[in-house]
């Protein structure tokens, strides 16, 4: 059975996430995430190395609006010394606690985690050929710069560096992002919004993210009688290279028929994401079902 925690007592609920990357440190970026719903919003602010330590030397979370645990703020000052990595989202949990917006501080760290895969410290002559090497140099230059690139998805897998040269292929990626100006304020910013939407016995899931290399509008539709997924669609506006990863956009329609339930989660890792697949679009659809419960 499906439970909608998120819609108790109404039809509607929206979550939106601003996030920015400020170069603030000779070996450190300042990752700051806003995250406000209806009920309530958060800020967290992080000094982070980037890859391959992916370190937070320092985290400070406060609350922005509505019932949010202070002493669970507090504790995210306690953040520093943990890496971004496996074991990572464990650590926010028990941080959080289990007080009034405890979901939103672990979303925001999450949040957070993922801004630190978004822009990286290159020498700056690494990025001296960028303009004249195009898709293929940027290419190069993120495999590079961050270390668990390689397989993580399809742009990033042998078949999707095989396409570099029999297509074209374009990207709106920048030197910035591999070797940012000292003290350069939003590197990369990104906007998240998701929405809950109940009409009747339908149950409409929207995601949009946009930011400097991704343009994502994602749509899910559950049929809460059957317990469903009746329709599933994305629009991309802007991909990090538009003939790549183009390739694996087409999965989302394989949710069509898929039983809403609580295994959904987990064979998405397969259907949308994987060496195969789009690592933002299951990040998107994964988070869309966090708000779900079975």
């Amino acid at each position: 059975m499906i439970v909608l925690p998120y819609l108790v007592g109404r039809d509607r609920y929206e979550r939106s996430t601003e996030g920015r990357v400020d170069n603030t440190h000779e070996d450190a970026f300042t990752h700051t995430v806003c995250l406000t719903d209806d009920d309530a919003g958060v800020e967290l602010a992080a000094v982070c190395t980037p890859s391959p330590g992916y370190e937070v030397r320092k985290a400070a979370a406060r609350a922005l609006a509505g019932a949010v645990d202070p002493a669970a703020a507090a504790r995210f000052g306690q953040l520093g010394g943990a890496r971004m990595v496996a074991g990572f989202s464990r650590r926010l949990a028990e941080l959080a606690g289990s007080g009034p917006g405890s979901r939103l501080l672990v979303d925001a760290g999450i949040e957070i985690a993922r801004l630190a895969r978004q822009a990286t410290k290159l020498p700056r002559e690494a990025t001296a050929g960028l303009a004249a090497g195009g898709a293929r140099a940027c290419w190069d230059l993120d495999t590079t710069g961050w270390i668990d690139l390689p397989g993580s998805c399809f742009a990033y897998s042998p078949a999707g560096r095989a396409l570099l040269e029999t297509r074209t292929v374009s990207t709106p990626m920048v030197a910035d992002l591999y070797s940012p100006p000292p003290g350069a304020r939003r590197v990369f910013v990104r906007k998240k919004v998701m929405r809950l939407v109940r009409t009747g016995s339908r149950l409409h899931l929207f995601h949009s993210m946009h930011d400097n290399v991704h343009g994502f509008d994602l749509h899910l539709e559950i049929d809460l009688q059957t317990e469903t997924v009746a329709a599933a669609d994305s629009i991309t506006s802007r991909l990090p290279y538009q003939g790549i990863c183009t390739e694996p956009q087409g999965k989302i329609a394989s949710l069509v028929g898929q039983p809403a339930d609580a295994e959904l989660r987990k064979r998405i890792q397969t259907q949308l994401g994987g060496e195969s697949g789009c690592a933002q679009m299951y990040d998107l659809t994964a988070d869309l079902l966090k708000l779900l419960s079975f």
